[in-house]
């Protein structure tokens, strides 16, 4: 077969060059020369015969375009599909990222055997490990659905050829960066070869109506290596994130052409694989003490779903001439912010303290809506006086002192009642707008020192 000529292009001004170079000679760009096929290969003359075959293009009114709902494929691991928006969606290609070790492969090989026993025959692929490898993790699992079929090829036509053959309902390639094409002259990896690999699979997906699951390798940024076009051209982009030393899992849609996105699904990794977590909140809030100092209850939405955290924070003073200020779990520029204003507004002298703030379980909050809990953490710890243990918090910190409300109030409330929480405090302007009685004692505040007073006399 021809080996296909590639060339190098540069992403400002698209010039062209046979071979990489630092510098773009054309406008001076540095490192913006990406490896792309040669403009004398043979596919767009394919393109072009395929569209003459199919005569010329007609376009269509928005009355006449079929608006049923999409085809999906329902799992029992309702957590997987709560993310992808209610199912698999036949034809759909979905990317998945995540950490070495953080359970990528150990996932999706539990989808597979659960979709081959709805849907038929399941295809995986794997490209960095043996066939023995793979069945051993499988037997470690418990998988043994008949329909679900291995293979250990990195070679893409022949991955392609055996998926046409078997016809599968799921393929699953793991991972794109492992497999390659012939007709390029680049490693497994390369952008030709990244681009190229999930063109031809999105071919496969569209035209078979196969449901295609590509696992992706993270840079040390967390990003999914490659070039960010590969997130354009798949349907759903997924994270899989976890602390190396904690076994919960969460799984996040960033981009989900049938479905909502920032939804959230959460996994408890253990010896058998991923087992689903019903409860997030009750689990993350399992081992929090009563009377500890220095821990505040938040109620964080991730995607649709209020999930209640113990926020923990420690005020020691500080040996230092610059005192430390350490946070995990929550950006470290909101507790600088919450320490300023607790500092100024307050008068808490936290200048000579060292503070160390952390959301316990390895789960992450972005919201500042979790503003009032990191406050009143922090002021217990200094203090030395335990948060009434039946209080969860609600509210953004304002750079004045006042509180500001949240979105979707009434839904964490629901949430914090249900466990069996008796007080809230949330921004004086929410309450107004609350409806209906939620079984939980409403205590409205209208600045943190207000909310303060009432969490801690």
């Amino acid at each position: 077969m021809a080996r296909v000529r590639t060339e190098f292009i540069c992403q400002q001004c698209g010039g062209r060059s046979p071979k990489w170079l630092g510098r773009c000679p054309d406008c001076g760009e540095w490192n913006s020369l990406l490896e792309s096929l040669g403009a004398s290969n043979a596919a767009p003359r394919a393109v072009r015969t395929a569209r003459a075959s199919r005569g010329p293009t007609r376009a269509v009114r928005l009355g006449e375009i079929d608006a049923a709902d999409f085809d999906r494929l329902p799992l029992q691991l309702e957590e997987f599909s709560r993310v992808l928006g209610g199912g698999i969606v036949k034809g759909s290609l979905v990317l998945i990222g995540g950490d070495p070790g953080v359970g990528k492969s150990t996932l999706l090989m539990q989808v597979a055997d659960l979709a081959s026993r709805l849907a038929g025959p399941v295809m995986y692929v794997s490209g960095e490990e043996s066939l023995a490898q793979v069945g051993l993790r499988a037997r470690r699992l418990g998988l043994d659905a008949p329909d679900l079929l291995f293979s250990a090829e990195t070679d893409l036509a022949a991955i392609l050829e055996a998926a046409e053959a078997a016809g599968p309902a799921v393929l699953i390639v793991d991972s794109i960066q492992s497999v390659y094409l012939n007709e390029l002259e680049s490693s497994p990896g390369s952008v030709s070869q990244l681009r190229e690999s999930t063109m031809r699979l999105t071919q496969l997906a569209k035209g078979s109506g196969t449901a295609v699951f590509l696992i992706g390798h993270v840079t040390k940024e967390g990003a999914i290596a490659g070039p960010k076009v590969l997130e354009h051209m798949v349907d759903t982009v997924l994270y899989l994130e976890g602390d190396r030393f904690q076994t919960y899992r969460l799984l996040r849609s960033t981009k989900n052409r049938f479905g909502p996105t920032h939804e959230v699904g959460v996994f408890d990794m253990r010896e058998d694989g991923m087992v689903e977590v019903a409860n997030p909140s009750a689990a993350f809030l399992a081992e929090r003490a009563d009377d500890s100092t220095g821990s505040s209850v938040v109620v964080a939405m991730e995607g649709t779903r209020p999930i209640l955290a113990e926020v923990q924070a420690l005020a020691s003073r500080s040996a230092l001439a610059v005192p430390r200020r350490s946070s995990n779990g929550i950006d470290l520029n909101r507790v600088l912010l919450i320490t300023a204003v607790l500092t100024r507004r307050l008068g808490i002298p936290l200048w000579d303290q060292d503070l160390y703030v952390n959301v316990v379980g390895g789960l992450r909050i972005d919201e500042p809506a979790a503003d009032l809990g990191v406050a009143l953490a922090i002021l217990s710890s200094f203090r030395d006086k335990p948060v009434d243990p039946g209080l969860v918090a609600i509210g953004e910190v304002g750079l004045s002192g006042e509180l500001r409300s949240a979105a979707q109030v009434e839904h964490r409330l629901r949430e914090a009642a249900k466990l069996g929480f008796a007080r809230a405090i949330v921004p004086r302007g929410v309450v107004e707008r609350l409806t209906t009685r939620l079984g939980i004692e409403v205590v409205a505040a209208r600045t943190l020192r207000e909310a303060t007073s009432c969490a801690l006399s």
